[in-house]
């Protein structure tokens, strides 16, 4: 059964020891170790393929980690990948109020004023723009009710001024005592620690790493 945390602002560390993480079955990276605390933000950063992607799936526990420990657990965690979660049958408010049902969060108001959807809310979400049905993806998050918020691309259609009014959705967010861990590329003007994956690339595997059984 799911289980959804209505975070009401009590101190939420993300803490990640000596993780090892795997893509298609092949290490990646490994001996990640890193802590979020409230009111802060962590910016992933490493070229692509170094393993954002799957850390952060990692740290939700929609993957599996090859070892290490992640606390608080995916419970307290909501997560915004490349897919926005929009159902384009329904307009912009009635995706927003099917979220905040799941989660319980009240009303929408907030969210479409965060994410500049209010004159849309009418809108069919089939007939938005790339940039506009990421913001309603992005607009979710605020429903949520969890206090760490992983990020995958965020920004990913967006323009300047979408990504300026992200940026203060995540500022606003910490300043509440939520947290955050972001991969992107682009400098978001967050006041954040950086952390480079490269330093954590697993070791190549060489041919007595494979099993026998299938050579």
């Amino acid at each position: 059964m799911l289980r959804f945390c209505r975070w009401k602002g009590q101190p939420v560390t993300l803490t990640a020891t000596d993780l090892a993480c795997a893509r298609g079955g092949i290490p990646i990276l490994e001996g990640v170790s890193f802590g979020v605390p409230d009111g802060r933000a962590l910016i992933l950063r490493g070229p692509n393929g170094i393993g954002k992607t799957t850390l952060l799936r990692c740290l939700v526990g929609l993957q599996p980690l090859l070892r290490g420990h992640v606390a608080p657990g995916p419970d307290a965690c909501a997560y915004a990948s490349h897919a926005d979660a929009v159902k384009t049958a329904l307009s912009v408010a009635e995706n927003l109020r099917f979220w905040s049902e799941i989660y319980g969060a009240g009303g929408i108001d907030a969210a479409l004023q965060a994410m500049d959807l209010t004159a849309l809310s009418t809108r069919p979400a089939a007939q938005l723009s790339a940039g506009q049905t990421r913001r309603l993806g992005l607009a979710r998050l605020l429903l949520t009710g969890r206090p760490i918020w992983v990020l995958d691309e965020p920004t990913v259609a967006l323009d300047r001024a979408s990504v300026a009014l992200f940026a203060k959705a995540v500022l606003d967010h910490c300043a509440a005592g939520g947290s955050a861990v972001i991969a992107t590329h682009i400098d978001l003007g967050l006041e954040a620690e950086t952390l480079d994956l490269s330093a954590y690339r697993a070791r190549e595997l060489g041919a007595g790493d494979f099993d026998e059984a299938f050579l």
